[in-house]
């Protein structure tokens, strides 16, 4: 529970930022439309509350003090959220719902974006809120509606719906690849393998799973995102193991090539779950019956 006794008023935070970017009470008095009295007077309280002093005066100059400096990239954050979450409330009607999704960001941006065409007019009273996670821990906490993950099955407390399995394949720009065919996939090791943080045995796999071996499946630059991979093969910075699904535009269009017609099929798959107490909720019922009705992928 908040301590209120160490909670400044937002009044205050404001006087001090806005002292910092002048350094002059009056001008931040004149911005804020106070008096300079009642900006140095919520100074004040402030540096009584912090027992830190913010300003120190030299040669008749305001500066902060080391502990100001400190002080004013958090309440910079703090009024930041602020401006934020008012603008995010003001822009719904009275009648709008928010539903927050959470994702991973390239199945995001390459699976679950195209197929939200048309939710608007299906749906004009519920907002759709996208955020990028990893988890859908953040269900459990209530910072999230419904997520899509990728793993096994249901977690605990949620329910979830199988939407589809993946195959991975190499893929590398076109130019990538050596005039003459490969005879060995181990020769990729040659051409750089991208490696992502998300599947750190991916190549391993890739190459076992086909009976064979090499020291170099760890070996390569590492990438937080698939897309990321996908931008590093596509400009020609080596191989990548990716998702067919997450590059088919790719592929289609002569951008990346399969460098080794070999797919691996996942024991994972990607999933919607939501809470088990939302299960009823309509905005989450409604959103699951549109991924339904337009969960087309390939692999389903």
């Amino acid at each position: 529970m908040l301590n209120k006794r160490y909670l400044p008023s937002i009044t205050a935070l404001q006087c001090f930022e806005a002292v910092t970017r002048h350094l002059s009470f009056t001008r931040a008095a004149e911005e804020l439309n106070l008096t300079q009295s009642a900006v140095s007077k919520q100074v004040a309280q402030l540096e009584e509350l912090l027992q830190h002093l913010l300003f120190r005066r030299v040669r008749r100059r305001l500066q902060l003090t080391p502990a100001g400096d400190l002080y004013l990239v958090e309440v910079r954050k703090i009024l930041t959220q602020v401006e934020m979450s008012t603008h995010y409330l003001r822009s719904y009607g009275g009648e709008t719902e928010v539903l927050r999704v959470s994702t991973p960001y390239t199945f995001g941006a390459r699976w679950l974006v195209p197929r939200l065409k048309g939710w608007r007019l299906r749906h004009p009273h519920i907002h759709l809120d996208l955020c990028n996670e990893q988890e859908p821990d953040e269900l459990l906490q209530g910072h999230a509606d419904l997520a899509f993950y990728f793993g096994q099955g249901a977690r605990p407390g949620t329910e979830s719906l199988k939407l589809f399995s993946e195959e991975l394949v190499a893929v590398c720009a076109p130019d990538s690849l050596p005039a003459e065919p490969l005879s060995d996939p181990r020769q990729l090791t040659e051409l750089v393998l991208l490696q992502n943080a998300s599947r750190p045995q991916g190549w391993h796999e890739w190459f076992e799973q086909q009976g064979y071996q090499t020291e170099h499946s760890y070996h390569g630059p590492r990438f937080e995102t698939f897309y990321m991979c996908i931008r590093a093969a596509q400009v020609g910075c080596g191989v990548a193991l990716l998702p067919r699904f997450l590059v088919e535009e790719e592929l289609a269009e002569g951008k990346l090539v399969i460098a080794w017609k070999y797919a691996m099929p996942s024991q994972d798959a990607y999933y919607l779950a939501y809470p088990e107490h939302s299960a009823e909720v309509p905005k989450v019922r409604d959103f699951v019956r549109w991924m339904l009705e337009h969960n087309d992928a390939p692999l389903a």
